[in-house]
Parts: structure tokens; sequence; C-alpha cells
């Protein structure tokens, strides 16, 4: 992998993104359990959402996809763009629907999803900044 990403980026650009990648990939990935389980935290919020069922098993889909590809070398700047866009929409859920502190049954999540949501974010974009030059039509313009 090392030798295929250093024809095109430098070791230390290679390492960062890869941290990044990893990051990214790591909280996308160990969300599906809970996702896909029916944890009592994955159901509160998708019910407030209005999107339960269908809406977890759709976000937990993407995000298995996601997770999967950023990690992928040919499907890094895919699996990116995927990740920002669905965290995208689970920070939107959480500032206009949800909040940034969920209780539910009583316990407080301190904001540690919300947190994990900005970190998938910051990760994705980092990557996308790092691979800007494979994003197709548009990377042309980064040469």
């Amino acid at each position: 992998m090392l030798e295929t990403a250093a024809k095109h980026y430098s070791a230390g650009i290679w390492i960062v993104s890869y941290v990044f990648q990893l990051l990214a990939a790591i909280i996308l990935l160990q969300t599906l359990y809970f996702k896909f389980t029916g944890a009592p935290e994955s159901v509160y919020i998708f019910t407030k959402l209005d999107a339960e069922p269908w809406g977890r098993y759709l976000s937990g889909t993407m995000e298995l996809f996601a997770g999967i590809m950023i990690l992928i070398p040919r499907t890094v700047i895919y699996g990116a763009i995927l990740s920002l866009g669905v965290i995208s929409g689970a920070l939107v859920a959480h500032l206009t629907v949800l909040g940034i502190v969920l209780t539910i049954d009583g316990q407080s999540d301190h904001g540690s999803l919300f947190a994990l949501a900005v970190t998938v974010f910051v990760s994705s974009l980092v990557v996308i900044f790092l691979h800007r030059k494979e994003i197709p039509i548009l990377g042309k313009k980064f040469r």
C-alpha cells in the first residue's frame, strides 16, 4: 500500500493521510454494531428524527461503505467524500433536532456522539484535501 501511495505522495503526506483515514474508519465502523443491533441509543436517535428503522439501516450501510472505502487506496477519495456526506447529515441532525448533548433514559452522553461526528467530519476533510488531485473532474484543476 505504501508503495502505491508513494508514487503520488511523500511518505509524510501518506502517513498523515492514513492516520486520518484510520481515525474516520474506526469511528464509522465501530458505530455499526449499535445501528444494526438496534441499540437503545440508535433507536432513540432515529425515532427522534422520524426515521426509525429505515434511517438507521441506511445510515449504517452508508457508514459501512465509507469506512471500508476510505481505507482502500483506489477508493480513498470516494470513501472520504461519502463519509463527509453521511457525517454532515449527522451533524445537521445534532444541531437542529437532537442537540449536542444527548440524554437517553436519564444518561447523558456529555456530547460524545457529537464530538465523534465532528472528528469524522474533520478527518474526512483532511483526507479529501490531501487527495484532492484524485477527485474526478475537479482533481485536474489541482495539478
